[in-house]
């Protein structure tokens, strides 16, 4: 089994003994609260129930997002292990387990979250993952007061909304004091892609290099207001998602927008495919974002030869073009 089948297994006995329906109102209430637009004065999960499940309903969400920036993060810098995590407010260890999907071997690990309840839930999970035996679970607040010992790798995900701009500020700039390389995970929407934008700006600021999904470290082509960079992950729908949205479909697509910031010498995409490519007769078309900094359509047409069949299989969010194929040329 891979990482995400081992945690849909961990996660599927966590909801034993609760009832559907009190599970659902749970998740919905929870639900609401992250995605208030006031930042919370007290931790939203309030017991193990509240935890349970949050974690059945969005763990394997956060874990897929949170792997596919990994996983582009880790093209850029192939010869770099993270020999040492910290992951900030992910108590239920969906990030840690991403990173170990993504790294595989035993590493030190250190979580802090201010629910003790995703602390425990936590601890829990990880006894079905023999890589996070040296995890270490701390409560502490997520904000202006957080200290970070050293450490090669913090990841940050979904957890820029529950906190006020300065609040952000002041954490982005203690990850990249303590760190060699950070990972940033929010959703995808235009406020996600807002708040993911300003960490990169101050990780830029701080002297990191971008690895991904930018393919440079410029300033972003997008014009304020007009568009947002974000990218899609499958994810595989339990009894769960299907009870509280309704649907019969076996999946559904999370919405994400990430940066993956290092200290270390990257090799970034030549370019990063930044829509879902089209598909037409003949031809493909992709929406690509260039080292100029430029956003640029592609059409990559059968003349193209192996290219054009490389072009059919590429997804949304792959660099471009794949490994071992030279760019088209300005025609394309």
């Amino acid at each position: 089994m891979n990482a995400a089948d081992d945690l849909r297994s961990a996660l599927a006995g966590l909801l034993d003994g609760l009832p559907p329906r009190q599970a659902a109102q749970a998740v919905e209430r929870l639900i609401s609260a992250y995605r208030g637009a006031t930042p919370t004065h007290a931790p939203i999960l309030r017991d193990r129930a509240d935890a349970a499940a949050y974690a059945a309903y969005r763990m394997p969400a956060t874990f897929e997002a949170v792997h596919q920036a990994l996983t582009a993060f880790a093209e850029a810098v192939p010869d770099w292990t993270p020999g040492s995590h910290t992951d900030l407010g992910c108590g239920t260890l969906a990030s840690a387990w991403a990173v170990t999907a993504t790294w595989p071997g035993e590493r030190p690990v250190t979580v802090l979250d201010w629910a003790e309840p995703a602390l425990a839930l936590g601890r829990e999970l990880a006894g079905a993952n023999p890589a996070l035996g040296r995890a270490e679970w701390r409560r502490s607040r997520i904000g202006p007061a957080l200290t970070l010992e050293p450490v090669d790798l913090v990841t940050v995900s979904y957890v820029l909304n529950e906190l006020t701009a300065p609040d952000r500020a002041a954490l982005v700039d203690t990850a990249a004091e303590a760190a060699g390389a950070v990972v940033i995970v929010e959703p995808g929407t235009p406020d996600g892609y807002a708040r993911v934008i300003e960490a990169r700006d101050r990780l830029i600021a701080a002297g990191f290099r971008i690895a991904a999904p930018c393919p440079h470290s410029a300033a972003c082509p997008i014009a304020p207001g007009t568009d947002w960079c974000h990218f899609s992950a499958r994810v595989s729908r339990s009894s769960l998602h299907r009870q509280i949205k309704g649907g019969s479909l076996a999946y559904e697509d999370e919405k994400f927008s990430y940066v993956a910031a290092t200290r270390h010498p990257a090799e970034p995409a030549a370019a990063r495919v930044v829509r879902k490519p089209q598909i037409r007769k003949g031809q493909v078309l992709l929406d690509l974002c260039e080292t100029e900094p430029a956003l640029r359509r592609a059409t990559i047409t059968k003349r193209h030869g192996d290219l054009y069949r490389a072009a059919r299989d590429t997804d949304w969010g792959d660099p471009w073009p794949p490994a071992g194929h030279p760019p088209p040329g300005d025609h394309a």
